[in-house]
């Protein structure tokens, strides 16, 4: 395996895969050895993707809040922080494992979460490219079942081949997600340019008063995405 591949199989402060917790999921989500690549990929992301569960509402601007046995034991993360424990789980897994980023305009997020946010872009939106079968194949495990649901939007399913992306429409034919800009592929998490991205985006004194949040409630603001409606209901 070459060099510029070999870096995507390994460990860092952010992906930190040797730590037992994140070996005892590992092992807990694919108790029989052995399993070829494609498999072995298509049931992490499943395991991630509803296992964890979304939420926008998570403390963002330290590398330890995407930290793999971090989201672990938090069980909750927006899709950068889901995105993190599946590379890292990939890795574990000697499946090569890097991460995407793109700016997505969500046409159904809830009122309040656009309120939150400013705007109706979402910039850094992360998901994951495993190398299956000789090509980079992309992963998004950001959104639950359950979440789904609420959404009126078949859950992304991966088979391992395919890239699993956003739908742009919901069931009933609305408007859902809009892929609006490639942000580039990364070999770990670059919280400060994320930080520095949603400063532009949403203004410095908004990131800076959501850290302030975090710091004030120690990291936990209270808020419920899933008690917040979709924009569009059926």
């Amino acid at each position: 395996m070459t060099a510029s591949i070999q870096k995507y199989l390994q460990p860092t402060a952010i992906l930190n895969f040797k730590h037992p917790a994140v070996v005892d999921y590992r092992n807990r989500v694919l108790p029989d050895e052995g399993r070829e690549p494609v498999a072995t990929a298509v049931q992490l992301y499943y395991a991630v993707r509803d296992g964890i569960r979304y939420d926008p509402y998570s403390p963002f601007y330290l590398p330890e809040h995407y930290r793999a046995s971090a989201v672990l034991k938090r069980g909750k993360g927006y899709c950068v922080a889901k995105a993190a424990l599946l590379c890292a789980l990939g890795r574990a897994c000697n499946i090569p494992s890097r991460f995407g980023f793109a700016t997505v305009r969500n046409h159904l997020a809830s009122r309040q979460l656009l309120t939150y946010l400013g705007s109706d872009r979402f910039v850094f939106h992360g998901y994951v490219e495993f190398l299956l079968e000789g090509r980079w194949v992309k992963a998004t495990p950001a959104f639950n079942a359950e979440l789904c649901e609420r959404h009126r939007v078949d859950p992304l399913e991966f088979n391992g081949r395919e890239d699993s992306v956003f739908q742009a429409t919901n069931r009933e034919n609305d408007l859902y997600m809009e892929y609006i800009e490639d942000l580039g592929i990364f070999d770990d998490v670059p919280v400060k340019r994320i930080v520095a991205a949603w400063e532009k985006e949403y203004g410095t004194g908004r990131v800076q008063g959501w850290i302030r949040g975090f710091e004030n409630a120690r990291g936990d603001l209270g808020r419920d995405f899933y008690d917040e409606k979709p924009l569009v209901q059926s």
